[in-house]
């Protein structure tokens, strides 16, 4: 292919019919058939592992009210929900920040304000763990009396 041909493919002028070539007609059978690609099964997406482990957080900036339903089916999923209002509306964002207190008191929950108009909601079987500074921990790294 020319370089003026490359040029007016990559603008989307003309059609790009280059692959076409490289194209393997053996590769497209299992595709054609409906089944879905399968990789090595000792080969783990990292969204399965993460699930599996129960190691996925959940991040929602709703637009409105609307949007607190995507909040409580994570929520209620087991997943922790970061939530940022700071798009939202002062009066909406209040009514979000009831359910999600709401939601947090039925599920035996946590709720937590991170930085303004931003919250952590966390299940009942997770654990916080304070982010202190070793500065000012006793038995931190560099104690060295």
């Amino acid at each position: 292919m020319g370089s003026v041909r490359k040029a007016s493919a990559w603008l989307g002028l003309v059609d790009d019919n280059d692959d076409e070539r490289y194209y393997d007609d053996d590769y497209s059978e299992g595709a054609e058939s409906g089944d879905a690609w399968v990789t090595d099964p000792r080969v783990k997406v990292a969204t399965d592992t993460a699930e599996e482990r129960g190691r996925r957080i959940g991040t929602v900036t709703p637009d409105s009210f609307r949007d607190a339903r995507a909040i409580g089916e994570l929520f209620r999923d087991g997943v922790p929900v970061i939530m940022n209002l700071t798009v939202m509306e002062p009066a909406d964002a209040k009514r979000v920040v009831d359910f999600a207190a709401g939601l947090t008191f039925g599920l035996r929950g946590t709720i937590e304000r991170v930085a303004n108009r931003v919250f952590l909601l966390t299940p009942a079987n997770t654990e916080i763990i304070s982010g202190e500074p070793a500065a000012r921990r006793e038995d931190g790294f560099f104690n060295q009396s």
